[in-house]
C-alpha cells in the first residue's frame, strides 16, 4: 500500500476517533442532567426510550472507538492493509469502505458464510 493511501486512512481514523470521544463525553454529561418530572407516564416513557435508544447507540460507538484504536495500532505496527487471516492485501476500495477491516474480502466472506452455516 502506497504511503499516501496509509496517511489518508490515519488521519481519517485519527479525526473520526475524536469525534467519536467528544460525542460520547456530551452523553455522559447528557445523562447526569438533573431529571424532570413528568407527570404524565407516557411522557416518561418516552424519554426513558429515547434514553435507551441514545445507549445503544453509544455502545456501538464504543465497539467502533476499539477497533479505530486497534486500527491505528496497525498502522503504527506496518500491519495496516494486511488481512490478519491469510496475509494478502487487502484492497484500498475495501478499506474505503470499512477502514477499520481486518481482513481481505475473500476471507471475509468465507468466515461470513462459515457463520451462516453454523447458524451464528
Amino acid at each position: 500500500m502506497k504511503k499516501k493511501d496509509v496517511e489518508y486512512f490515519r488521519q481519517f481514523l485519527s479525526t473520526r476517533l475524536e469525534e467519536l470521544l467528544s460525542q460520547a463525553g456530551d452523553t455522559v454529561s447528557g445523562m447526569t442532567d438533573p431529571k424532570e418530572n413528568f407527570p404524565d407516564p407516557t411522557d416518561r416513557a418516552a424519554l426513558e426510550a429515547d434514553r435507551n435508544f441514545m445507549l445503544r447507540i453509544r455502545d456501538r460507538e464504543s465497539k467502533l472507538i476499539h477497533k479505530i484504536k486497534s486500527t491505528l495500532e496497525r498502522i503504527e505496527n506496518g500491519t495496516f492493509g494486511t488481512c490478519e487471516t491469510c496475509g494478502g492485501e487487502i484492497s484500498v476500495n475495501r478499506l474505503k469502505a470499512r477502514p477499520v477491516t481486518s481482513q481481505c474480502i475473500d476471507c471475509k466472506a468465507k468466515e461470513e458464510a462459515l457463520e451462516k452455516a453454523l447458524g451464528l
